[in-house]
């Protein structure tokens, strides 16, 4: 019976999700003293649509295997995070720092914070846990310089003065993006589809509870419903988010925080499941494999935005960033680099995020 009413629930969220968001755009443009009360509610009701499209992305993940059932459920997420970038760059004055501050939050909150729980849930359980060493390496190699040339290098450029690339510059650099994001998935799906793959127990799929074809296309509509349910409902929230950081006086830099974990929370709850199955890999699929996303097809998004609209948009982060951006990386090749890990690993990724959170409000 519950699950009955689950099941209900997780088809009728994107349908729901969407009428809220056409009625409360209405709302919104006609009675200007509930627009505050309007994008409240839209926010929780966007935090409901996002967990059903993740449960039905996983529902496509269970049928598609791995690599590929990951893959949908980090490019859904990454959908819903250009939605909410894009809506917030282009509302009132405009945030031309939020994808700088969102990507690079993402890559904190998934490298260290969600890492460093999984790390230790699974060596709590189960001592130690191993994953495939190409696959995480696979994951590194192509992560680092993409956040180099995204993050680091527009600091250190003379084009054009301060944290920016000049159009071509950006345009360039968005297209290489793009080309090495779109050789890692030839690599992750087809040529090297194993080292993504876990060989453990605990990551065999049960033939007979995969979903039927009938459940599998219905997943699949009501994916794309609630992704267009988010994109809409993404506008009011972008503005109650602005509000509530300016009422605050948090700095701009908790902006993206916020989006990145509003995000990442359906994700991060799916990969702790998963390290908590002693599926570390599949765990490392979605961490990583977000971190790569968020770089892969938001700054390129972005980018054709701000070129289109003739916006700025500052990607170079200071100093402070770049240090803890280059510490983490360097965690990761040891932590990544022996093909096992534990509870240690786990802890020290887990301070560099309290670090990251703790330098966001007192910088």
């Amino acid at each position: 019976m519950a699950s009955g009413i689950r099941g209900f629930a997780w088809r009728a969220l994107p349908l729901a999700g969407l009428v809220v968001a056409v009625v409360a755009s209405w709302f919104s443009a006609s009675v200007s003293t509930l627009g505050l009360a309007v994008a409240a509610f839209e926010l929780v009701v966007l935090m409901a649509v996002v967990f059903a499209c993740v449960y039905h992305a996983d529902v496509i993940a269970h049928r598609t295997g791995e690599p590929y059932g990951t893959l949908v459920l980090t490019v859904a997420v990454t959908v819903i995070e250009v939605a909410l970038i894009l809506s917030i760059m282009l509302a009132g004055k405009g945030n031309p720092s939020l994808a700088r501050e969102t990507v690079f939050s993402v890559i904190m909150v998934v490298c260290n914070g969600v890492v460093g729980l999984c790390l230790i849930l699974g060596g709590l359980r189960y001592g130690e846990q191993g994953f495939r060493l190409p696959g995480a390496s696979a994951y590194l190699v192509v992560l680092i310089p993409l956040a180099t040339l995204t993050l680091i290098l527009p600091t250190w450029t003379t084009s054009v003065p301060g944290p920016f690339y000049s159009s071509s510059q950006l345009a360039f650099v968005s297209l290489v993006t793009i080309v090495l994001y779109g050789v890692f998935l030839y690599v992750q799906t087809v040529r090297h589809r194993d080292y993504f793959l876990s060989d453990l127990g605990g990551a065999a799929e049960d033939h007979a509870t995969l979903p039927g074809p009938r459940q599998l296309w219905e997943s699949i509509i009501l994916l794309l419903v609630g992704l267009v349910a988010v994109v809409l409902l993404a506008k009011g929230v972008s503005t109650s988010i602005e509000e509530v950081v300016e009422r605050f006086d948090a700095p701009n830099e908790a902006v993206g925080l916020l989006v990145a974990l509003l995000v990442l929370l359906p994700e991060t709850v799916a990969a702790l499941r998963a390290a908590r199955r002693n599926e570390l890999q599949k765990s490392l699929n979605l961490a990583l494999g977000s971190s790569l996303a968020t770089i892969g097809l938001t700054i390129p998004a972005v980018s054709v935005l701000a070129i289109a609209l003739g916006q700025p948009l500052e990607l170079g982060v200071d100093m402070p960033d770049t240090v803890l951006l280059v510490l983490t990386f360097a965690i990761s090749l040891v932590t990544f680099g022996g093909g096992r890990t534990n509870i240690l690993p786990g802890f020290v990724h887990l301070v560099l995020f309290a670090v990251f959170v703790f330098m966001v409000f007192v910088p």
